[in-house]
């Protein structure tokens, strides 16, 4: 098949057309994945000539002979195709193509138009439509011709471009009077009112997509579309009725004042659809609750229709037959997992500071239906009224909760939803009959129906703790124990939907209780392990989670020859049976980082295997990505991100215990290679594992020191910070704690350092409070090892770093920072003069400076600048203090 010669007029030869046709037909037929696998090669080797895409092409829309499968099998492996190779064509070949996709939109077959819209949008998105003025002329000429295919075959196309990329008709276009979206936007409304469903729904679709960047064209238009909305607003059609809700929705969000002549019809529109026998339709509605609370607008105006609105939610939040719970529910606990049954797992890297981000990860990848977003919508409703919705729920609540009989167990379980989805913004009301609400909910924890265990296991967490503030009267105490022992009591349930459910809710009821656990501990540990043996894959993830935030919980109470004797072997045993490649190893590599923490040097006896294998594990990986065939390994970031994590934790832990296990191995050049790799979180994590081996062992770093420091340094650069902003928390804290230990062997990134700081502390606004915390402490330490260095530029910071310092509560990192403070001072007292006030109020922000040199310091400053300033100068500062501020200020005696 020779390439033939780049002229518009390009025709396919014959025995390249049989080959071609001959190969996707084999493609298509149901032949064995190995050959399917031959086939793709062939086409391959194909796909390699210059006018490949023109036989594609030409397939696609002319050969006549051929299957619709065979031809809409070569329009798909065209898109795919021009996605790679579409700039790299020659421009004649490129016209060909675009030329053949154009008659295709009024194709008589369904199949081969909604194809053709998929190519289109893919050649606007690489090209736009600049480089295509015949398509827009032919979009417009079907559109407006009367023709069934054309119209249907030209808004299915223009439905995919202002789905994909919507910005590119809301854009000027050389030799176009007006934007494309101005020339469609009038006939996408006029199909609102077409007799065809398939033009309402696609033309109601591809406005929508226009409510986020809103174009002038749609904003002077607005009341044409929201009377187009009101008219699409009872179609026939459940697809229209739900792009009808979803408009509401996104106006709320983002342009509410368009609603709000129109709130009342519209709030009671949605209450009816909210109701809707299609449950796709019923959902979307179902979204307009949330989001009109989250838009922060009057909750005076839904007031009034709360009686009527919740019973539909709670109507709504039954289990509907079909739902895939339902079948999972039935799943025997002893039948292994598969490996599609594991959910894609997040593993939050290392973070220092005092702002971490919230794991909130409740069934993110379960399937979002009407009954999560019903009893969502009457949770954020909870929080906007909060006990004004419990006369109206309450005796549906109590209804269904004693609806009797086999038949009525969704009913129950929804009542029990609903008082957990209830149980943070109603809690003042609830809160006077807690005791009666947590001892109905205790017996149902061993109900017949799993899917009533499980949810009684959720609504209990959500009341934790406040069942935990309960344990100081022998009544809340007994209920604390009731629910405790509940909770394990179904940890060991055979239903995999239980012990999900249990172990979560226990992890939570962990985090709240803390060192009341501790009388607990040997059963709690006991019921753990059992789990732990007990698990299949998937649930396993979540035992090892109950053991890390059990850890966290009771600290070094854990540190016990006994408790250690029931829940280290186990954990030993997994940790022997799985390979470095395993993924299962990820959550057990997250569980010791709980347990070395907080067993302290408690942990040493079980150190030095696991300190290997984490070295072992970031060694394979590294390999793994420089060359992964001669490793015979997958590169897989993880496992560095949580070995390296394994590694910090144990440097919390055993403190300068770990210096021997450093000493033996290569951790230096691994970590020094960490902190320089392309992915930020294998970045964040080691400049974690950075400064905690500078505070235990810094001798080991030094051969590299000025390495470390150079990369820690660049991730300062203001590009960087707004990059990964935690990478450079990270890295800042790291540089304070190196600074502190190797004193004045920083001086050569010193300023590097200071110049990045500077700014960061100056445009504080909109950085996350960590960073501000940790840029002003390491600037405060550097300050303190190399006065000298950075007293000269002071005057140019004082003012925003004392501002931030303020802000830190107390602490030694703190106290490093204030050793800066007054080295500088003493360096420079003039530097600090115009930002006095400011310094003052940093002073002021001490609850208690327990250092006594660091108070003398203070006070020597304060006195110097007393001494200083004559002539009243220091009664006019002190005259722009608050009277708190200057009352704290007396302790040191100014």
């Amino acid at each position: 098949m020779a390439a033939a010669a780049a002229t518009p007029s390009w025709q396919p030869q014959e025995q390249g057309f049989k080959e071609i046709c001959g190969l996707l037909e084999q493609q298509i037929s149901h032949s064995s994945s190995a050959d399917k696998a031959q086939i793709w090669q062939h086409l391959q080797r194909y796909s390699h000539l210059p006018d490949f895409n023109n036989y594609l092409a030409f397939i696609f829309s002319r050969a006549e002979g051929k299957s619709v499968e065979v031809r809409q099998a070569a329009g798909l492996y065209l898109k795919n195709n021009l996605r790679n190779a579409y700039k790299s064509m020659q421009p004649a070949y490129q016209q060909y193509v675009k030329s053949e996709l154009l008659p295709c939109l009024g194709a008589a077959d369904k199949h081969i138009r909604s194809t053709t819209g998929t190519i289109i949008s893919v050649v606007v998105e690489i090209g736009g439509v600049v480089g295509w003025p015949e398509l827009l002329q032919a979009l417009v000429t079907c559109l407006d011709s009367n023709d069934l295919n054309h119209m249907e075959g030209a808004m299915d196309a223009l439905s995919k471009i202002c789905e994909d990329i919507p910005q590119y008709l809301d854009s000027d276009v050389p030799g176009l009077a007006e934007r494309p979206i101005n020339i469609f936007l009038p006939r996408l409304f006029r199909f609102f009112q077409s007799p065809h469903a398939s033009l309402r729904k696609l033309s109601l679709g591809s406005v929508n997509q226009y409510i986020m960047l809103m174009p002038s064209a749609l904003y002077v238009s607005m009341d044409q579309y929201l009377q187009g909305l009101f008219i699409l607003s009872n179609d026939p059609s459940a697809e229209v009725r739900k792009l009808v809700c979803a408009a509401f929705v996104q106006l709320i969000e983002v342009r509410p004042s368009f609603l709000e002549p129109h709130l009342r019809n519209v709030i009671e529109y949605m209450l009816q659809v909210n109701k809707d026998t299609d449950e796709e339709v019923a959902l979307e509605a179902c979204e307009f609750w949330s989001a009109y609370c989250d838009a922060q607008l009057p909750p005076e105006n839904l007031r009034e229709f709360l009686p009527r609105l919740i019973p539909v939610l709670l109507s709504n939040m039954a289990y509907a037959d079909d739902d895939e719970s339902l079948i999972e529910a039935e799943e025997d606990g002893s039948q292994p997992d598969r490996d599609q049954d594991l959910k894609p797992r997040f593993h939050a890297s290392r973070f220092h500071g005092s702002d971490e981000v919230e794991d909130d990860d409740d069934d993110v990848v379960n399937t979002w239906n009407l009954r999560k977003c019903s009893a969502a919508a009457l949770d954020i409703l909870s929080n906007v009224f909060g006990d004004e919705i419990l006369p109206t729920l309450m005796p549906i609540v109590e209804a269904k909760l004693s609806a009797g009989g086999d038949d009525a167990w969704k009913e129950r379980e929804a009542a029990v939803l609903a008082l957990g989805a209830i149980g943070e913004g109603c809690i003042n009301g609830l809160y006077p009959h807690l005791l009666e609400i947590v001892a109905f909910l205790i017996p149902l924890l061993d109900d017949k129906f799993p899917l009533i265990r499980s949810i009684s296991c959720w609504t209990l967490s959500r009341f934790s703790k406040f069942i935990v503030q309960g344990i100081g009267h022998p009544k809340g105490y007994e209920q604390f124990d009731n629910v405790l022992m509940g909770l394990l009591r179904r940890i060991l349930d055979d239903n995999k939907r239980v012990q999900e459910a249990a172990c979560s809710a226990f992890a939570t009821l962990e985090e709240e209780a803390a060192e009341e656990l501790a009388p607990r501990l040997e059963i709690i540990l006991k019921h753990l392990m059992t789990a732990f043996g007990k698990y299949q894959r998937r649930n396993l993830r979540i035992v090892y989670d109950a053991i890390g935030t059990l850890a966290e919980a009771v600290g070094g109470e854990l540190n016990q020859p006994a408790y250690l004797e029931i829940l280290m072997p186990p954990l030993i045993e997994k940790w022997q049976q799985l390979s470095n490649s395993d993924k299962d190893l990820f959550p057990l590599l997250e569980c010791f980082t709980s347990i070395a923490h907080a067993l302290g040097t408690g942990f040493t006896q079980f150190a030095e295997p696991v300190f290997r294998r984490c070295i072992d594990i970031i060694q394979t990986q590294q390999f793994a990505k420089a060359d992964s065939t001669t490793t015979g390994v997958q590169y897989d970031k993880e496992f560095i991100v949580c070995s390296l994590d394994l590694l910090s934790g144990l440097a919390e832990g055993l403190g300068s215990g770990i210096e021997s296990l450093v000493a033996q191995c290569s951790l230096r050049d691994l970590l020094l290679h960490c902190c320089m790799d392309d992915a930020s979180d294998v970045r964040q994590s080691a400049f974690a594992l950075l400064g905690d081996l500078a505070r235990v062992c810094p001798v080991h770093l030094h051969p590299r020191l000025s390495e470390f420091l150079e990369a820690a340094a660049k991730q300062l650069e203001i590009s960087k910070v707004k990059e990964a902003i935690s990478v450079a928390n990270n890295a800042c804290w790291a540089i304070g704690e190196l600074a502190v230990k190797v004193r004045q062997e920083i001086s050569p990134v010193v300023m590097t350092v200071i110049s990045s700081l500077v700014p960061i502390l100056q445009h504080a606004e909109g950085l996350n409070k960590s960073l501000i915390e940790n840029s002003a402490i390491t600037l405060g330490r550097l300050a303190w090892v190399c006065p000298e260095l950075v007293s000269p530029h002071m005057e140019h910071f004082m003012q925003s770093w004392c501002t931030a310092l303020s802000m830190i509560r107390d602490d030694v990192e703190k106290e490093d920072a204030f050793r800066g403070l007054c080295a500088m001072v003493k360096a420079n007292p003039s530097g600090a003069l115009s930002s006095l006030v400011y310094m003052c109020k940093a002073i002021a922000s001490w609850h208690e400076i327990r250092s006594e040199d660091l108070h003398n310091e203070v006070c020597q400053v304060l006195h110097g600048y007393k001494q200083m300033l004559r002539n009243g100068a220091w009664d006019q500062c002190m005259s722009a203090l608050e009277p708190p501020v200057k009352e704290k200020l007396s302790k040191y005696q100014v």
